[in-house]
């Protein structure tokens, strides 16, 4: 009964994690020295979420199972993010010399972050993320009217 509120609660946490790391990624669009690796600073390196289904236990594949055999129900599961990784992705060079991290040459190292990249992306979290509290709703009221019923 609740396996639809517990997908769309699962999407939403993966989406608003989604919409924190593009946030992430925007604020931190010209941050010249994101790490320090080798005794010198690198820019920062674009981030992205990584999803996958989420897998059940053993009991509930059994008793999904179970159930497919006597109503034919389908395996529900949702989502789970499995890690945050770094774009690797080349870094932007942009001449200006007066730059305190420019090269020899005048370059500097920019972040591997394209703004209009990062805004579709949270465009589409935002997107996923509206359309999963709708359906979060519809299935509580289509609950809440079932409850009705009995009265």
């Amino acid at each position: 009964m609740f396996d639809s509120l517990n997908i769309n609660a699962s999407a939403l946490t993966a989406q608003r994690l989604r919409m924190d790391v593009v946030s992430s990624n925007i604020a931190n669009a010209s941050s010249t020295r994101g790490t320090y690796v080798d005794g010198k600073w690198e820019p920062y390196r674009r981030k992205m979420v990584v999803m996958e289904p989420r897998e059940k236990s053993f009991d509930r594949v059994l008793q999904g199972e179970l159930e497919k055999q006597t109503q034919g129900n389908p395996e529900l599961q949702g989502v789970r993010v499995t890690g945050i990784v770094n774009d690797r992705s080349p870094y932007k060079m942009v001449y200006d010399p007066a730059h305190p991290d420019a090269n020899a040459n005048g370059y500097v190292m920019m972040p591997n972050v394209d703004l209009s990249k990062e805004m579709v992306d949270l465009l589409s979290a935002s997107r996923a993320y509206e359309a999963n509290v709708t359906a979060f709703n519809s299935g509580k009221s289509m609950m809440l009217k079932a409850l009705e019923i009995g009265r």
